[in-house]
């Protein structure tokens, strides 16, 4: 028995010519495998008589399956040449303003597609990314439920939101922009963590979000996706695609939100959730021309009336100081594009244009603004040699913004002062091929602020990945700046009863940054698996942040004297079983503080750990089960003083949701399931002083305690609830 098992199988396994080390090789249903030694050499040994298939697997290369018969005392010899496999690898443009794979990019890009954010369906993109790890959306508000995205323990300015690459979420619209993007015309998300000021500019300095649509020509012909919340949510997706001419393609996309159903379940007597009102349309066309030069137009305009507040709140109390409610009618269009020019280098001219009007009450507080943006950018590439992969850009951003406070009153406090900004700068980015295995990234930019002058940033990346690249390690350090608007960006600043102060002129906040990233990718015969290990640290200086402790009537928004870090780790992993099981879990442990006159705090609002979970399991091609969540340590909250009742700081929390997906052909697909399974919502004191949000009677100087407060917020107040959608597509 033993002499009948002496048969073996050796060979060498190579692609273009060149030995790939680290190959697995082995006997299907079988326990008889290896991994070829670092010549690309492999030997199975002991295998008994019999008919085999052999299987040779690596990430990034063609799987080759190769029938075997083998006899007794048989040594054969077989060499294998694998090709190349790219299939699996998305295809990234935030990283380096230009498309290329995600594992060759020497900046760390993490890409989610559409089936991703289908596992917890949400009516906008805001709560999509609750599942991302180290991405949180924050409220900011009890009353209004306004938020924005914080990425790495840092606030949502400081988060730049793209669409298709354009800047097009930015000053007001980091609030409200994220939502009324139609869902049924997202093909994938891209997230960049550290700043990316050196292509991006001001705005972009904990990282960015480029929410990339679909493309025209591949989209399907109708795409509908309708749910309902046992709340009384409803959300309407709809995605069109159409033809204007035999080389003119168009998608057009609907999205409509609703919801007017007045619930307390924490008996404050305000609203559990916001009651909002969106309609929002995207139109995209994309005109095929000669020697496939891109030229590609879009457009969006998003409606939105949203109103929270005491629970007999009307229209006609609206800016009274008869019963409080907070209401805010939003008009906002854009437009952006690309067009590459008719010349034998590759040189796109980019550019967007924005307008965004708010027309609002805060209580009696009346906000009403204006903003306009212009954007425009030339940028070069150009392959030099074979090492060198030159961008060029010229870029020039113009800002209008008026509003009703005294942030655009001339310095005598009489005349209306729009803002006005201009921002012309310069980028520079050289990615070296040192060789096949080492890259190097060298960026630079120059911007020019019409009120505070020269800012320049740089940054350096450098990856290494293995042959095979099963290991890819990345290394970066770059430098970010960002000019803030306080009104547009903070909407603490409106509501509520806490006077606005401004200490001193406010300068550009600058940061560096630092970031190391490992990739180990494992295949085995069972699955694949990705382990993604980051660690980041940032230093700020000038940092803008909101003071609430002072002074409990105020909110005094000063440059920091001193200096504030956000650093920690991160390790994200990705199993796909054969089996169709699917895990996709992460976590985040970070450390974000300020220190002043040689004090250091945590800062308020960020928790200390974070992590997040995907679990999907696939029982047929027709049914499938999700199962998602989060979890968030403790955060430090703003209180109105010493003798304020309410906890300093949040407990751990989690939200968790199950769905069940049940397809019954390419065309027909219904699914539903169960939202915060369980039922977690903050304290039910979380607005302070909610019976008297006039602060009728009281002094707040002498007692801040009893002051009205709706900023102490970190979770929102809805409940569990169950969900139901339909979703069908004609292609």
């Amino acid at each position: 028995m033993i002499f009948s098992q002496n048969s073996s199988i050796k060979g060498s396994i190579s692609s273009d010519s060149e030995a790939l080390p680290f190959v697995n090789i082995y006997l299907k249903k079988t326990k008889i495998g290896i991994t070829s030694d670092k010549n690309g050499f492999y030997e199975l040994k002991n295998i008994p008589k019999g008919n085999y298939i052999l299987v040779i697997s690596s990430i990034g290369y063609q799987t080759k399956s190769v029938g075997i018969a083998i006899g007794n005392n048989q040594k054969l010899t077989r060499n294998f040449s694998l090709s190349e496999d790219n299939s699996l690898d998305e295809i990234v443009i935030s990283g380096t303003l230009r498309p290329v794979s995600k594992t060759a990019s020497p900046v760390p890009v993490e890409v989610y597609s559409q089936t991703f954010f289908k596992k917890n369906p949400t009516p906008s993109i805001f709560e999509s990314l609750q599942n991302v790890n180290g991405v949180r959306p924050q409220l900011n508000c009890n009353v209004c439920n306004t938020g924005d995205i914080h990425i790495n323990g840092l606030e949502g300015p400081y988060t730049f939101v793209l669409i298709d690459g354009m800047p097009i979420v930015s000053g007001l619209s980091t609030v409200y922009g994220l939502t009324g993007i139609p869902q049924a015309l997202i093909e994938r998300v891209e997230v960049v963590k550290g700043p990316a000021s050196t292509l991006y500019g001001s705005e972009a300095v904990g990282g960015i979000i480029n929410i990339i649509t679909k493309k025209p020509s591949n989209s399907p012909k109708l795409t509908t996706d309708t749910f309902a919340s046992s709340w009384g949510e409803t959300n309407i997706d709809i995605g069109l695609r159409y033809n204007l001419s035999e080389k003119t393609q168009g998608l057009l996309g609907v999205n409509h939100f609703n919801f007017q159903n007045r619930i307390d379940n924490n008996k404050d007597n305000f609203t559990d959730l916001t009651l909002q009102n969106r309609i929002s349309f995207f139109n995209k066309i994309n005109f095929e021309r000669e020697s496939n030069k891109v030229f590609t137009i879009a457009a969006r305009y998003v409606y939105e009336d949203r109103w929270g507040g005491e629970m007999d709140w009307d229209k006609e109390f609206r800016g009274s100081d008869q019963i409080y409610g907070e209401s805010i009618y939003t008009n906002r269009w854009e437009t952006f594009g690309t067009y590459q020019l008719p010349t034998s280098e590759n040189i796109n001219f980019q550019f967007s244009a924005n307008g965004h009007y708010q027309d609002s009450f805060y209580g009696s507080d009346m906000y009403t603004a204006e903003q306009l943006i212009g954007f425009g950018q030339f940028v070069y590439n150009k392959q030099i040699k074979e090492n060198h992969d030159l961008l060029v850009g010229l870029a020039y951003r113009y800002t209008f913004y008026d509003d009703n406070t005294f942030a655009t009153i001339d310095e005598n406090g009489v005349v209306n002062q729009p803002s006005v900004t201009h921002l012309p700068g310069i980028f520079l980015q050289d990615e070296i091929s040192l060789n096949k295995q080492n890259k190097l990234l060298l960026g630079t930019r120059w911007d020019h602020n019409s009120v505070h002058g020269n800012i320049f940033s740089p940054r350096i990346n450098y990856k290494w990945n293995s042959k095979d690249n099963a290991d890819i390690f990345r290394a970066s350090i770059g430098n970010g700046f960002r000019v803030a608007n306080v009104f547009t960006e903070d909407h603490a600043a409106l509501t509520g009863a806490r006077e606005v102060e401004f200490k001193g002129e406010l300068k550009p906040e600058t940061s560096w940054n630092a970031n190391l990233n490992y990739v180990k990718k494992i295949n085995t015969e069972n699955a694949f698996i990705t382990l993604d290990a980051s660690t980041f640290y940032t230093y700020f200086n000038n940092r803008i942040l909101p003071d609430y402790e002072t002074d409990s009537n105020k909110i005094i928004y000063a440059n920091l004297n001193g200096f504030s870090i956000s650093k920690g780790i991160s390790l994200n992993t990705d199993i796909l079983f054969t089996n169709g099981l699917a895990v996709n879990a992460g976590a985040t442990l970070m450390d974000v503080s300020v220190t002043e006159n040689s004090i250091k705090t945590r800062q308020l609002l960020t928790e200390s750990f974070s992590g997040v979970w995907s679990i999907s399991y696939k029982f047929n091609s027709s049914f499938s089960f999700d199962y998602t969540g989060n979890v968030y340590g403790p955060m430090r909250l703003p209180l109105l003083g010493k003798n304020d009742k309410r906890a300093a700081y949040s407990t751990w929390y989690s939200i968790q949701n199950i769905q069940i997906t049940k397809k019954f052909s390419n065309s027909w697909e219904i699914y539903g399931g169960v939202k915060n399974l369980l039922n977690f919502t903050p304290a039910a004191n979380s607005i302070n002083s909610a019976g008297n949000p006039f602060d009728v009677g009281v002094d707040t100087k002498q007692n801040p305690e009893l002051a009205f407060d709706p900023s102490y917020v970190y979770a929102s107040n809805q409940g569990i609830r169950a969900f139901a959608g339909i979703r069908y597509t004609i292609f």
